[in-house]
């Protein structure tokens, strides 16, 4: 999967890289402690807007994978990926990752005149954009359908959907699927923010009745390498996340004791968090490996970011799951971070097909 030719990047040296996501973690840090997080998870709509805003002048977040021509900072991405990262440590609630996944669908459609309209503002953070994909079933079957320009239907589990200004659209219709951008406002748009288990991720249902937007041009493989980018860029986020709970529980059982001595030093926790740690390393290196191949274009990209969606989410789900038992009953409390990481892990496992879909479409692709 190659981002297109006007998008090729300058390098960036792996310490620029970890510069990048030290950067954030001390931004984050500073800017956005628990209590503000929890929050902004609770506002109306669900966002941490002064963070966001932050993220965008101080550090362009929003700018990294954008090339320079249209506003950007000409990196990749793999600078993304690691914002990302950083920013699943602490559940951040803001929409980096749905405006990767946006800025990501205009530069594999490659469309000059579209990106030269829409990125600069994407860039600079005056326009949330997301990505409108699943249909009631998922993401192999779009909610939305085109007719003649038109879009009508309804696109499932938005992310960030409530805090959207523009919607790049991924309609069914006439046996291909196109690429539209929907502003947020249009008539015949009606977004409803959903009720979720996990809430530091907004998700909204958004309904199109006939809205009219810009049609993309793009090839036919766009929702092909759409998604592994997807993957390989939550893959990223999966592994700040799972860090993050692996930490939590490291930090509790060694201020937690029972007879007499702190639980951390029982022989028996002290290998199931090593086993944490190994699952949280070796999902680290696959997430890498895939969000790599999909920024160099490599032949593998695709192989790659699924089995980062299924080895991530899974090792996600184990280390959370882990986390919580080692928590004991604090663990299960609404007053406990652990438990945000732990709804967390579930509901990013469901985001671009479920880790048991994708491995039978590997199977099926390997062995049919």
């Amino acid at each position: 999967m190659t981002i297109s030719p006007a998008a090729a990047p300058s390098a960036i040296s792996a310490e620029e890289r970890e510069a990048l996501s030290e950067a954030i973690r001390d931004l984050v840090r500073r800017r956005a402690d628990p209590a503000s997080a929890r929050a902004a998870m609770r506002a109306t709509p669900r966002i941490d807007r002064q963070l966001w805003q932050t993220l965008c002048s101080e550090i362009g977040v929003a700018a990294l994978p954008i090339p320079e021509e249209f506003g950007g900072a000409g990196a990749t991405f793999a600078e993304t990926a690691a914002v990302l990262e950083e920013l699943g440590r602490t559940l951040s609630p803001v929409p980096v990752f749905a405006t990767a996944l946006a800025t990501a669908a205009l530069l594999l459609a490659d469309d000059e005149e579209v990106n030269r309209q829409l990125l600069p503002a994407m860039a600079a953070g005056e326009r949330i954009a997301t990505l409108c994909w699943a249909g009631d079933t998922g993401w192999i079957t779009p909610g939305v359908t085109a007719d003649a320009g038109l879009l009508s239907g309804t696109a499932e589990y938005v992310i960030d959907g409530e805090n959207a200004d523009l919607f790049l659209v991924l309609a069914g219709g006439g046996g291909a699927l196109t690429l539209h951008a929907v502003d947020a406002d249009a008539e015949g748009v009606t977004v409803t923010p959903l009720p979720v288990v996990d809430p530091s991720r907004p998700l909204a249902r958004v309904a199109f009745d006939e809205a009219s937007g810009i049609a993309i041009a793009s090839d036919s493989d766009l929702s092909t390498r759409l998604r592994s980018l997807c993957w390989a860029l939550l893959s990223a986020e999966q592994v700040g996340g799972a860090t993050a709970a692996l930490e939590l529980t490291v930090d509790y059982t060694r201020s937690r004791k029972q007879f007499g001595r702190t639980i951390g030093s029982f022989q028996a926790l002290k290998h199931r968090m090593a086993d944490m740690y190994a699952s949280v390393e070796t999902a680290r290196s696959i997430s890498r490996a895939a969000v790599a191949a999909a920024t160099t274009g490599s032949a593998d990209a695709g192989d790659l970011a699924a089995a980062a969606h299924v080895y991530c989410s899974e090792a996600f789900t184990s280390v959370t799951g882990e986390g919580i038992q080692l928590h004991g009953g604090i663990g299960i409390t609404a007053e406990h971070d652990i438990q945000l990481f732990f709804k967390r892990a579930h509901g990013s496992a469901q985001l671009f097909g479920q880790p048991h879909e994708v491995v039978a479409e590997l199977s099926a692709h390997a062995f049919g």
